[in-house]
């Protein structure tokens, strides 16, 4: 009875860790993710840069992105921070 007690705040503690910090973590990765697999030609996406791109073609592991009307570059889908949301 006493070495329940006595580890009852440890698995409090880890319970506590597991809702602030592990599972808030898995719903964001999750929600990245699905964005990743949403986005498709058109849609304008920020860049971890910063940078304001236009996804021209949507690959297996990478995405063609179009900076202006003569630069086409190729980035990692890890590189993508957000989907642009026109504030108009």
């Amino acid at each position: 009875m006493e070495i329940i007690s006595q580890l009852l705040p440890f698995v409090f503690l880890i319970a506590i860790m597991y809702f602030v910090i592990i599972r808030p973590q898995q719903k964001e990765a999750k929600a990245k993710q699905e964005m990743l697999e949403s986005l498709k030609k058109g849609d304008k996406v920020i860049t971890n840069g910063g940078f304001i791109v236009v996804v021209h073609k949507v690959e297996e592991k990478f995405f063609t992105i179009k900076l202006n009307d003569d630069t086409i570059a190729k980035i990692t889908k890890d590189s993508i921070a957000k989907k642009y949301e026109d504030e108009a």
